[in-house]
């Protein structure tokens, strides 16, 4: 309802777009199960009362006699029309249910007299008198037609059960991998729709962005081995917008939207200069409604389009929760492979905003079946990793780091080429080859991890190997397992709280996997379990290069000379652990 009221659609859109041809029908049985809306839980009463609440003109909203079917198809007939050019519109329709919400479902919160009294006004009942007075019908006609519902009902029923002709079950006893392999479609599709040109409003090259790319360095670090300045370096910013434009110059159906990702360019800039090129009805402001965003995005898919939607701090991930957990995830395989979900939802991980925007979900995410999981924090894996993604058909989550957005390409000597790529999704990517110790980053750790590195190297000629993870799900161990092979050793980390994290669980596979070639159990290195602080504190917070080091120190190779910065001892793990910190 939200979405689709969005005064954009009318003001902005277009005016062949009107209003949202959409009919919200709210079969108002008039009672929950845990609390009842009239009386109890909600105090609007009519539910056609929400319209007033959205929209100058209250959706059109209607209350109707859901136990009258003249009254129901009276009014769908007068809104037909309406939906069309003035939508939404919003029907209340009253009816009543006999039986409890479920099962389990007592009926307590109403009497058998109120349920008796109903029952006397039954719509079928009712509805089959006054076609029989009125000629219409026969009593001997309507009788047949019950009878042959219930005897379809009932062969349905049968037909549902029956391990020959439904084998639901059976399914994994021959085929193991069956649910596994309708998860992920793992297509690659250019455009959703080939009959049709995309609606742009620039040619490509005059857009205001491609002309600022033209004038950048795609290289991070330069001949004499300096940073190139944030000025005029091509940053990750630009690595993720680059294939989202242009796939809006290739596919019809692709657009994007989440909080203030227009005018203003999005909240770090990623987006910035796709106004003049993109038009409203293609890439647009959302109202700040987690669920929604990601909701709609689930909707379009479903109907055949691509979508790009951002959530604009991942801390506000439970807000889409549902949507984004059982929706998003979901549907691909709930349909046997039917419907695709090509949405990729863009999601920013913080830093100095504190307890309430600078944290790091990803594991959440991970968790779920069905998703496909990035975090890149590099301009090269950022514009292959989201190449894949925008080119694919499965849910892909991109975690961005806020740390990183204006970072240049500092490990592909080459720097990031202007040309399309890709970098499968799901392998991990060696950044300096070592052969003493393995460090595993995720995220902007990246960047600490070699900090840490070059200490090791510099002052006590220690040579650590550093693996970019750039994937959360899927995940290739190969490489992992091949570095460890060598170094006997490694360290896991990133800027999520460490218990329960995706660290955790790299480290648990990483010991099952490569435990002959471990000369010490994998260590993690993650953020403390505590609730963030301020910017200004953030130091004791996150990992620092400090921290890695000194987890080597204590727990894989003990440095001669060295003195840890912080107590990680095992002691110090498990006084932490006893007092939920």
């Amino acid at each position: 309802m939200v979405f689709s009221t969005m005064d954009q659609i009318r003001d902005l859109w277009g005016d062949e777009f009107g209003g949202m041809p959409i009919l919200f029908n709210i079969w108002n049985n008039s009672y929950a199960m845990g609390g009842q809306p009239v009386g109890e839980t909600m105090g609007m009463h009519d539910h056609a009362r929400i319209g007033a609440g959205l929209m100058p003109n209250e959706l059109h909203a209607e209350k109707i006699d859901g136990y009258n079917p003249l009254a129901v198809l009276d009014a769908y007939r007068r809104k037909k029309n309406v939906v069309k050019e003035d939508g939404p519109v919003l029907f209340d329709i009253v009816t009543y249910r006999y039986s409890g919400h479920s099962p389990s479902d007592a009926s307590t919160y109403r009497t058998k007299e109120e349920i008796e009294d109903w029952q006397t006004q039954d719509s079928i009942e009712a509805y089959g008198k006054q076609l029989v007075s009125a000629r219409c019908a026969t009593k001997k006609a309507l009788e047949e037609i019950k009878a042959e519902v219930a005897e379809d009902m009932h062969r349905n029923m049968k037909l549902a059960i029956d391990p020959e002709i439904s084998p639901r079950v059976a399914v994994l006893t021959t085929e193991p991998n069956a649910i596994a392999d309708l998860m992920f479609s793992n297509q690659e599709v250019r455009s959703f729709d080939t009959t049709r040109e995309p609606e742009v409003t620039l040619p490509y090259e005059e857009g205001p962005r491609p002309q600022m790319w033209a004038k950048k360095i795609r290289q991070g670090i330069d001949e004499k081995g300096n940073l190139v300045s944030k000025n005029r370096v091509y940053q990750i910013r630009d690595a993720l917008a680059e294939p989202i434009l242009k796939k809006f110059y290739e596919d019809p159906t692709l657009v994007a939207f989440g909080e203030d990702v227009r005018d203003w360019g999005g909240a770090y800039a990623v987006y910035r200069g796709f106004t003049e090129a993109i038009p409203y009805h293609r890439f647009f402001n959302s109202p700040i409604s987690e669920a929604a965003i990601i909701g709609a995005g689930v909707g379009y898919a479903m109907s055949g389009g691509r979508a790009v939607v951002e959530l604009m701090y991942a801390d506000f991930l439970g807000r889409s929760g549902d949507e984004l957990f059982n929706q998003l995830s979901k549907w691909q395989s709930m349909s046997a492979g039917v419907l695709k979900m090509p949405v990729v939802v863009r999601m920013s991980v913080g830093s100095k905003y504190g307890a309430q925007h600078s944290q790091d979900w990803s594991a959440l995410c991970a968790h779920i079946p069905g998703l496909k999981v990035v975090f890149p924090a590099t301009p090269y894996d950022c514009k292959g990793l989201m190449q894949s993604a925008i080119n694919g058909t499965d849910p892909v989550i991109f975690f961005e780091s806020q740390r990183v957005y204006d970072y240049g390409e500092r490990f592909h000597k080459e720097g990031v080429p202007e040309e399309e790529y890709e970098i499968p999704i799901g392998e991990p990517d060696v950044k300096r080859e070592g052969t003493d110790v393995t460090i595993l980053s995720i995220g902007a750790t990246l960047y600490r991890a070699v900090e840490a590195a070059d200490i090791l190297q510099e002052k006590y000629g220690i040579s650590a190997e550093i693996i970019d993870a750039r994937s959360l799900v899927p995940f290739n161990y190969e490489k992992v397992i091949e570095s460890v092979k060598k170094t006997g050793r490694i360290i896991v980390t990133g800027d999520a709280c460490e218990r329960n994290s995706f660290m955790r669980h790299l480290a648990s596979n990483i010991t099952e996997m490569a435990f002959d070639y471990l000369d010490a159990p994998p260590v993690v290195v993650g953020a403390k379990d505590w609730i963030t602080p301020a910017h200004e504190l953030e130091e004791c917070f996150f990992p620092q290069p400090s921290w890695i080091i000194d987890a080597i120190h204590e727990r894989l190779l003990p440095i001669p000379g060295y003195t840890c910065s912080h107590n990680c001892t095992v002691l110090e793990q498990i006084r932490e652990n006893k007092a939920g910190v």
